[in-house]
């Protein structure tokens, strides 16, 4: 994995599905699967990505406990914000003993450096100490940003009545059982788009080590997120389009530019990912596997747009 600095956009679109089970609960509605109530279309927020790859970072990383190694998690069960926010201020301190905004610089850095998902997602750190609050250092911009996942076909959510044997008060010790109940999505396969920004990645350190990190963690964020409701989702789907320039290497300046700013747009190389039912599922009129599904992509290096190559990360992973 490399440390150097991330200089090329990229953006990407990962296809993942769920079968007997509840990607993301609404706690409004008693933990049902949001769903868009136009289509009827699942959504999955953004929010619950973003904790899935928290999550694998907390737990696989070899040195994700271990201050200084940069790989912490700031926003994990059980944290204080204002603590970890506290130990970069003493920090900044130390370097810049009465300049109030370059101990809020130096604190933003150190958090960045601190915690993978400080430096990718970002995050409201102007809370808590003076140093920090009001601060223009203290809104921190991530170069990583998601959009909500959405199923390609309109979802039946089931509600399903469980019991249990035991009950959870005495003076209900009387009764044989108690009632329950749980929302399962048949079947959904969903989408969800992702960037990555070279400005943004300069500011926070990301590199491209983290890049690498971000990838294996969305291929792998369900494969330790086993649950009752979760217990069937996989990633199907992994469609890297990175961006590295249109001119030649005399003119590596340019190049540099290009690879930084995007030499296409990401809608267009989104929108070239085909996802179709088959006959045999539109004639029964709703999915209930991967197989029902036909993904068409047409692009290889002659048909995409030029400055840009696509990494199927799905195939390797």
């Amino acid at each position: 994995m490399s440390q150097n600095a991330l200089t090329n956009r990229h953006d990407f679109l990962i296809l993942f599905e769920v079968t007997n089970g509840n990607p993301n609960g609404d706690p409004d509605t008693g933990n049902m699967p949001r769903f868009d109530p136009n289509s009827n279309k699942g959504l999955v927020s953004d929010v619950c990505l973003k904790r899935k790859i928290r999550n694998y970072v907390e737990l696989l990383h070899p040195a994700h406990e271990t201050e200084g190694s940069g790989f912490n998690i700031l926003i994990r069960q059980g944290n204080v914000i204002e603590t970890e926010q506290n130990k970069g201020i003493e920090a900044a301190k130390k370097q810049h003993k009465e300049d109030k905004d370059k101990q809020a610089e130096a604190a933003m850095r150190w958090l960045c450096r601190e915690f993978f998902d400080v430096r990718t997602f970002g995050g409201v750190l102007s809370t808590g100490n003076d140093v920090m609050k009001g601060s223009a250092w203290g809104q921190v911009r991530g170069p990583v940003q998601f959009t909500f996942g959405q199923s390609y076909d309109p979802i039946n959510p089931l509600e399903i009545t469980i019991t249990r044997c035991a009950v959870t008060k005495e003076e209900d010790k009387a009764k044989e059982r108690t009632m329950g109940s749980k929302y399962i999505v048949p079947y959904a396969l969903y989408a969800a788009k992702g960037y990555v920004s070279p400005a943004f990645a300069e500011r926070t350190g990301f590199t491209q080590a983290d890049l690498d990190l971000l990838f294996e963690a969305l291929l792998n964020m369900f494969e330790h997120d086993r649950s009752a409701a979760r217990g069937e989702m996989i990633v199907r789907g992994l469609y890297d389009f990175e961006h590295i320039g249109t001119q030649h290497e005399n003119n590596a300046g340019q190049n540099q530019r290009e690879a930084r700013l995007g030499c296409a747009h990401a809608h267009k190389l989104f929108e070239g990912i085909q996802v179709a039912l088959t006959e045999e599922a539109k004639l029964r009129g709703f999915p209930e596997s991967f197989q029902d599904y036909i993904i068409t992509c047409p692009w290889n290096n002659e048909t995409l747009p030029n400055g840009v190559i696509l990494h199927k990360r799905h195939e390797n992973p």
